[in-house]
């Protein structure tokens, strides 16, 4: 490319530009297991696996599935049926003071009652007591299938429960807008006394005196198989599984006890029933969904995930990551920052039939089950790395080391660079994408050049190397008038103040300083900003 004079007078440092794409992997973690169907913690270093049969076993840290299961009540539990047995565990907020938890399971032969049921673990933390069984709710199921089967803690400390409709085609009782039971619906329950449960006042028909049953706190539901609370804002999320077109991904914001309602029997998805929805208000008078995705595409029944919160991989943070029970993708959905969401793949396969829940462990970081192959496995970032970064050096650009380059222009690439350093020759958005190995390619936040001339007096007539720096910048070419030195971070903060010795050269440490990029600004004794440029600092 043929060098010309440039300046560079600023750089983006809206870093999620950087995020995409983002990729996940599945890390196996634990195997052995029978028919795993959700997972849970109770805020330490373990977790807990719930096998449909009805039993909880404890797999540890690196792993390790416990022989001795944490909870046996097969004796009670029916899992004749393909959606039957115990399907939910929630652990009480105050588990380490009261030793409570909670579990959904159907009892009875046929189709059924689904009972949930309140235990205590015993002196022995990795061993609870089958007989310490306190039963706080049941329903008589209509049919074997639509059982739904999660519990959950709330940000408010309540106890929610998930009720699928009670099965067959459409709704054939219409239960998802009834609320003379609970099937179809999500209840809410206070379970701090120290027996049984009590109607929080707060629930959206808790002051109602006719057959409306006041502990249904949301309505409209198929089959919630498996919702969550992000574990920092309280949202709720839920995967509703679909009949024969349509799966939907449903979000409610934390606080709004209002009673949602999200639409089924009237719709799957965001489509009118057939044959229901003509008896049915517009939709516009139900929650739409997030997120949608056919049958056409190979999903079958979604399996509703979680925020990720954890620290380990930080461009997954803020993303919800579910998928589906039948061979599909894994996706991702964020905020789009103005009051919607985007969403984009983030794997091409979840590895086939059987994937049943996914839920985090106290840290934050996220495991998925099969029922299929009786496993657990991580969900990791499949390119941990951090995103490339660009820096200025004279009339160059510098992208961060990687093991591939290739350079773009307003989003378009530029033929045949693909080094680290690239000369701009027109003005524009330059951006870089970094390769890693064989699978991961990383894009940087873009920089924004402008042709000047040199004649100007706006080039910087200084050099800091190395790029990035690690410990220490090295600084060539000082002007004379220059007697301070000055680092100012990305929020406008000054976080290093140098006083300038005489001569060219100079030499700044560093090495107490974060990862990232800083404007570093050379002070006359007038306090006049004489030159600056970009540096980058990575230990």
């Amino acid at each position: 490319m043929t060098r010309r004079s440039v300046v560079l007078p600023f750089l983006l440092t809206n870093l999620a530009l950087a995020q995409d794409p983002v990729t996940i992997a599945l890390e196996n973690f634990a195997t052995g297991l029978d028919s795993p169907v959700d997972i849970a913690h109770c805020g330490d270093d373990r977790l807990f696996i719930v096998e449909q049969a009805g039993v909880i076993r404890i797999v540890s840290p690196d792993g390790t599935v416990s022989a001795t299961p944490f909870l046996d009540i097969q004796d009670r539990v029916n899992d004749n049926g393909g959606e039957q047995g115990l399907l939910g565990l929630a652990f009480d907020p105050l588990y380490s003071e009261n030793g409570r938890f909670y579990v959904y399971y159907t009892a009875g032969s046929g189709n059924g009652t689904s009972r949930v049921s309140r235990f205590t673990v015993t002196a022995d933390p990795d061993v609870a007591e089958p007989t310490s069984e306190e039963i706080l709710y049941s329903v008589a199921q209509p049919a074997s299938n639509h059982n739904g089967g999660d519990v959950a803690f709330g940000p408010d400390g309540m106890l929610y429960v998930g009720f699928g409709d009670g099965g067959s085609a459409n709704d054939p009782l219409n239960n998802g807008q009834s609320l003379t039971n609970v099937l179809g619906d999500i209840i809410r329950m206070d379970v701090s006394g120290e027996t049984g449960y009590t109607l929080p006042p707060d629930n959206p028909w808790a002051g109602l005196t006719n057959d409306t049953v006041r502990v249904i706190w949301a309505s409209g539901l198929r089959n919630p198989w498996r919702f969550g609370f992000d574990a920092l804002t309280g949202d709720l999320w839920i995967g509703d599984v679909g009949q024969g077109q349509q799966e939907e991904v449903d979000f409610w914001p934390a606080g709004d006890n209002s009673g949602p309602n999200f639409g089924w029997r009237c719709y799957e998805g965001n489509i009118p029933t057939p044959g229901i929805s003509d008896d049915c208000p517009p939709a516009d008078s139900f929650v739409p969904p997030v997120s949608v995705h056919t049958h056409a595409e190979g999903w079958c029944s979604v399996i509703g995930g979680r925020v990720y919160r954890g620290t380990e991989f930080p461009r997954l943070y803020g993303l919800y990551i579910y998928t589906d029970y039948c061979p599909a993708p894994y996706y991702a959905i964020r905020p789009d920052g103005e009051g919607g969401w985007t969403r984009a793949q983030v794997r091409a396969s979840n590895g086939g039939t059987g994937t049943s829940a996914i839920a985090e462990n106290s840290a934050g970081e996220l495991f998925v089950s099969n029922a299929s192959t009786g496993t657990i496995k991580r969900i990791v970032d499949q390119c941990p790395m951090p995103a490339p970064t660009i820096t200025q050096n004279g009339d160059q650009l510098i992208s961060s080391p990687a093991d591939s380059y290739t350079w773009l222009l307003d989003g378009e690439e530029i033929p045949g660079a693909d080094n680290q350093v690239i000369v701009p020759e027109v003005p524009g958005a330059y951006s870089v994408v970094a390769g890693f190995g064989t699978t991961c390619q990383l894009t940087s936040v873009p920089v924004q050049v402008n042709a000047t001339s040199i004649a100007t007096g706006t080039m910087s007539r200084f050099t800091a190397l190395p790029v990035p720096a690690q410990d220490r910048i090295i600084m060539n070419g000082v002007p004379a008038e220059a007697v301070r030195m000055e680092l100012v971070d990305m929020a406008g903060k000054q976080v290093r103040t140098v006083n300038l010795n005489a001569g060219p050269r100079k030499d700044i440490d560093v090495s107490d300083l974060r990862n990232g990029n800083y404007l570093l600004r050379l002070i006359d004794a007038t306090g006049v900003v004489v030159d600056k440029r970009m540096v980058q600092i990575q230990h």
